[in-house]
């Protein structure tokens, strides 16, 4: 299904993909949904949420689904216990979606507009930004929304001006951060906000959403539970696997990984194929799943009763989080981190 593109486009915007801020639909989370209005309906909706799960499950669509309620139902007593499905085509859906509404604040990381990319992280001027916005007068005397989205992407400084903010929250204020990692975040942050966790989509929900894309996913049962389950649960996850060489590249980082004579001519073939100019979206599914394969060992030598192995390769997990954050970050070159990354993988994982 074919949709206007309204919100301005983020560093992780997807062709033919909505994103959250102006899709109307919200799959799965009925029960976090419910849990919100319904404190919202009793005058009890905390002043800073953070909404937790995987990536590309819904979490920050439901954050834009929150701020279309309250908007429109700034009367709390007068909310319905459900939350409000926006209409797609009224005034109040196309300002938020726009990022034109004045009660309603995106802090995501911004368009570098010298280096022609988007930053690697969420700064500290982005987070300034919402003193002035408290500083104005609510729209209607209603709520003002901050939506921080990630907030895994703040760095040191960032966090601790969010935490200015947060130990101080205005009236008629609701924070909410999106956040794909809790324990990233610092624990003074945490402290300050009530934490919803939103679960992976059920596989037929999963599905059931990329029917309704441009590029649905294959038709055969088999191939539609493989897909299911390879996506863990996650919208983004499916569409990449799909859409933009995602199984193709898993499957080559599996085998280079677990390879007991990895050849280098097929290192190098799945080097290129993530690292040329216009391969930002390909070379973010490979450094994901490099995180998946190391997670997902540690998980299974912890389950097993090899702590030893577990710590390491946590440790090479960690070690390898801060390589693709230095090779964002620095711009550093792709294809060796890519060679570098395999390398680490083949060595950790086949100890």
């Amino acid at each position: 299904m074919s949709f206007e593109r309204i919100a301005p486009e983020q560093h992780d915007t997807l062709d033919g993909v909505a994103e959250p801020a102006e899709n109307p639909l919200l799959v799965g989370h009925a029960d976090a949904a419910r849990t919100l209005t319904q404190a919202y309906r009793a005058g009890k909706l905390p002043h800073a949420l953070i909404l937790a799960g995987p990536h590309g499950i819904g979490k920050a669509t439901l954050a834009f689904h929150l701020a279309h309620h309250l908007l429109k139902y700034p009367d709390h007593r007068e909310a319905p216990e459900k939350l409000a499905v926006p209409d797609a085509g009224s005034s109040l859906f196309r300002q938020v979606a726009s990022g034109a509404h004045p009660s309603v604040l995106h802090l995501t990381r911004p368009y570098d507009d010298r280096a022609k990319r988007f930053k690697s992280v969420l700064a500290v001027d982005e987070i300034r930004k919402v003193g002035q916005f408290l500083s104005m007068t609510s729209h209607d005397g209603g709520y003002r929304v901050v939506i921080v989205d990630s907030a895994d992407d703040m760095n040191i400084n960032a966090a601790n001006a969010l935490l200015k903010n947060l130990e101080e929250p205005p009236k008629r204020t609701v924070f909410v951060l999106v956040v794909h990692a809790p324990g990233r975040l610092l624990p003074t942050i945490r402290s300050r906000c009530q934490t919803v966790r939103l679960a992976p989509l059920a596989d037929d929900d999963l599905l059931g959403v990329l029917d309704r894309t441009d590029q649905p996913p294959p038709q055969d049962p088999e191939s539609r539970a493989a897909l299911a389950k390879r996506a863990g649960g996650s919208v983004r996850a499916a569409i990449l696997l799909t859409q933009y060489g995602g199984l193709e590249i898993a499957e080559a980082l599996d085998r280079l990984a677990l390879s007991a004579t990895p050849e280098i001519a097929d290192r190098h073939r799945l080097a290129d194929a993530v690292a040329g100019r216009d391969q930002a979206i390909p070379f973010g599914v490979f450094n994901q799943r490099a995180l998946e394969l190391l997670s997902n060992g540690a998980g299974k030598a912890a389950d097993q009763g090899d702590l030893v192995r577990a710590k390491s390769l946590s440790d090479t997990w960690h070690e390898a989080l801060s390589a693709i954050s230095e090779a964002e970050t620095y711009n550093l070159d792709k294809k060796q981190h890519a060679l570098t990354m395999i390398e680490r993988l083949n060595s950790a994982l086949r100890m």
